[in-house]
């Protein structure tokens, strides 16, 4: 459902906008002088989906990743420097949950239970990217651009200092990673303020596994390096 939903704001969007790109009417500019302001505020909310890729040391199963929709929240401050480039800062919480499932092979030679093939990883992401967004010219009310920077997130929920690990039932990333971000959206300048629907992909950059303590475990020991990574579609409120 919410990915029917997603599909349908932006047709919608793209439909509002292709209109005014090829009408040769001459359509009323709302809110002028909105892109004029050296300083201004918002905020934003989305679905996000997190994934993760890993990086293997032995030529074994993948650890496959069960992704599920999450959601997001926060504040936009945007800063002009022309009238095709904006300095953004947007700070936001991102509640996220992945369930990583183990292959049987992983185990070999020892005894598990179901349990064990399972780990489920909740996340809590402060994140707070600094990004550079560069738009077309504007075309009535319809204004297209790429956006793209980077980020830290502080991951609230890593169990980075928790004591128990996988053989405790507790796997653990990681508090904080830092990604690059890259992204294309539309404004769109209706009557009273400026409504923008966006994508967005966000890659890490470090490696978010703190491993076991046994270095032959089989939830940690195989894995060379395992970063985030993840899909934004954000709805944002100027």
């Amino acid at each position: 459902m919410k990915r029917i939903l997603v599909l349908l704001i932006f047709l919608l969007a793209f439909n509002n906008g292709n209109a005014q790109l090829f009408t040769k009417e001459k359509v009323a500019n709302n809110i002028d002088n909105l892109d004029q302001k050296f300083l201004s505020w918002g905020y934003f909310l989305g679905f996000n989906q997190y994934d993760f890729k890993f990086d293997y040391n032995e030529d074994l199963r993948d650890i496959l990743v069960d992704k599920t929709f999450g959601f997001h929240l926060g504040l936009i401050g945007d800063m002009r420097i022309n009238n095709y480039m904006n300095l953004r800062l947007e700070p936001g919480v991102f509640f996220t949950t992945r369930n990583l499932r183990y292959d049987e092979s992983y185990f070999a030679g020892t005894d598990f239970n179901d349990s064990d093939l399972l780990r489920e990883v909740k996340s809590t992401y402060i994140h707070i990217p600094l990004l550079l967004k560069v738009s077309t010219k504007r075309i009535n009310n319809f204004k297209p651009f790429i956006i793209g920077g980077f980020s830290t997130a502080l991951n609230l929920s890593s169990n980075q200092d928790n004591p128990d690990d996988n053989s405790a039932g507790e796997f653990r990333m990681k508090k904080n990673t830092y990604f690059y971000e890259i992204g294309f959206g539309i404004d769109l300048y209706l009557l009273y303020f400026k409504f923008t629907p966006s994508i967005r992909g966000v890659f890490a950059i470090n490696d978010e596994i703190v491993r076991d303590a046994d270095p032959n475990s089989p939830w940690t020991g195989n894995v060379a390096k395992m970063q985030t990574r993840g899909i934004f579609i954000n709805f944002t409120f100027q």
